[in-house]
């Protein structure tokens, strides 16, 4: 645990710092549709989870946009409070805003309380680390790892700058690996891991 801590710091750092050196103009322009690759991952008929970017994370919004305009129902992570579990719930139109409603951390919006419940077929995930073999690390909280684990059969991809990738990542039994990750730059994966 004190390694993943330390570990987190010190990606957390190299991942603003990388953040801050991009011009804004180029910025602008990342992670504005999935690759074709990545695309093919999901289903016609896939339910696409995706995530509200926090500062310096790889922004997920207009991936929520494409996927809704291919006519994907689209779901945000939801949480009753802080100690409820995960859930999604529907983005029924990535273009409103005002369909997003405060959750219970600070700063952090998600759909509101009335929207339909969904289960993702294909999550996109945010990081703070990744190894090349499909090793994730996130924020801490386990909440992305214990509802993969909850939903074996749902494709978890994640969405990192090239800065956060890692030549190893401590393990622990419940940390659920990625099936692909992608950067600006290319694309890691797709990796077969057992279920």
């Amino acid at each position: 645990m004190e390694a993943k801590n330390a570990l987190r710091s010190e990606l957390r750092a190299r991942r603003n710092a990388h953040v801050l050196a991009i011009d804004p103009r180029v910025m602008a322009l990342m992670f504005k549709r999935p690759p074709s690759p990545v695309a093919a991952l999901v289903p016609d008929d896939a339910v696409v989870g995706l995530y509200l970017a926090g500062p310096a994370e790889a922004p997920a919004t207009a991936y929520a946009r494409h996927f809704h305009e291919a006519g994907h129902k689209v779901a945000l992570p939801w949480f009753e409070s802080r100690e409820s579990p995960m859930v999604f719930r529907e983005w029924a139109s990535p273009w409103v805003d005002d369909l997003l409603v405060p959750g219970p951390w600070k700063g952090i919006v998600q759909p509101a309380g009335d929207a339909a419940m969904l289960i993702p077929d294909v999550l996109f995930v945010p990081l703070v680390g990744f190894a090349a073999d499909g090793g994730r690390l996130g924020q801490g909280g386990g909440h992305y790892d214990r509802w993969l684990e909850a939903n074996p059969s749902a494709l978890p991809i994640g969405l990192a700058w090239d800065c956060q990738l890692v030549d190893d990542l401590p393990r622990e039994p419940h940390d659920v690996p990625l099936h692909a990750v992608v950067t600006p730059t290319r694309i890691y994966g797709p990796w077969e891991h057992a279920a």
